[in-house]
């Protein structure tokens, strides 16, 4: 990850050289381009049997070399309005498929563009991997507690945070208890994905920061009856696609997409939240089963899926303004929240 956000290629075990197109610092260029398969579909490759299958990346070749201006206009969508005639593009039979797959997941994590010059002539020193690497960087039971300290909030002065940290991740996520800890009854527990937007500057785009504030109040008020409460907050920006890629598709949003489309023209998944490092987070609290707060069913069945017991669904619905009720009602009908 590293290596992509200075630009650097990879070589992965048993594929190509890939160039991430977003952040190359010298001339390259080269004949092929890997891209997600949303961003292909978004290039109307989809009808191409090797750009055919969801979720498969796709390797394409244009009627001339991709240098990088030509590389980044197929890859950043915020550019399709200046180059609205790009292609032809044939999609070409992709025979390292676990290869890409790894890629295509390292530029998520690592906040960049989806896209990739293969085997580009001008490409500095790469940085050599093997796909099982990226498996074993995410793997939630690297995860351990790093430290605990008592710190008082505006909605609960008693509240304790606990950090914690995996081996290589440079991402530490943190829980804040609420109340007195009780084994025996499950905690009311909102898993909340970091947004800096809307947690610490106050924007009106999302109902990330009117969402936090009231869960810690309703977490105070059930501590208030005898209960407790645990806020996990997730540093998964975006839904877990990064601060930059989500200042794009809000971009993308300004020019009329919704938040479904704009991750889609990304090229990056509309959902990436990381379930089974907050599942991983809840086990090393000694947590077993919660009462969630979300108006999202799928986080249920997802949390659920890791093993996690969710005792209730409570629901979590705030007023919308007239800067997020498009984003709300797009939550609702394309994502399926249980919202008004």
């Amino acid at each position: 990850m590293d290596a992509l956000r200075h630009g650097w290629p990879l070589a992965i075990e048993d594929a190509p050289l890939l160039q991430p197109v977003e952040t190359a610092f010298s001339d390259v260029a080269g004949e092929t381009m890997l891209v997600s398969a949303t961003r292909a579909a978004t290039l109307k490759l989809a009808n191409q049997r090797e750009a055919a299958v969801p979720s498969t990346p796709v390797l394409l070749r244009g009627a001339e070399a991709f240098d990088l201006p030509a590389a980044l206009a197929v890859a950043d969508p915020a550019l399709d309005l200046q180059n609205p005639l790009k292609g032809p593009f044939k999609a070409l039979s992709l025979e390292w498929e676990e290869q890409a797959r790894a890629a295509l997941e390292l530029a998520r994590i690592a906040g960049i563009l989806p896209a990739f010059l293969v085997d580009p002539s001008g490409a500095s020193e790469a940085a050599s991997l093997k796909p099982s690497d990226l498996s074993e960087f995410t793997d939630p039971a690297r995860l351990r507690i790093a430290t605990r300290a008592r710190l008082p909030v505006a909605a609960a002065e008693g509240a304790r945070i606990v950090a914690f940290r995996s081996p290589d991740d440079t991402r530490e996520h943190v829980a804040l208890i609420i109340g007195q800890e009780n084994t025996d009854k499950p905690p009311l527990v909102r898993l909340h994905s970091e947004c800096l937007t809307g947690d610490i500057l106050g924007s009106l785009k999302c109902d990330c920061g009117p969402q936090l504030n009231a869960a810690l109040h309703a977490m105070a008020h059930e501590a208030e009856k005898g209960g407790w409460g645990v806020l996990l907050y997730m540093r998964q920006e975006g839904r877990g696609i990064g601060l930059v890629n989500k200042l794009r598709a809000y971009r993308l949003q300004d020019q009329g997409f919704d938040t479904v489309d704009a991750n889609t023209r990304l090229g990056l998944p509309d959902e990436a939240r990381d379930f089974p490092t907050a599942a991983r987070m809840l086990e090393l609290l000694g947590i077993r089963a919660i009462r969630l707060m979300t108006n999202n069913p799928a986080k249920v069945d997802a949390l659920s899926a890791q093993g996690v017991g969710v005792a209730e669904r409570v629901p979590h619905s705030l007023p919308d303004n007239p800067h997020n009720a498009r984003y709300l009602a797009t939550k609702r009908d394309r994502a399926g929240h249980l919202l008004p």
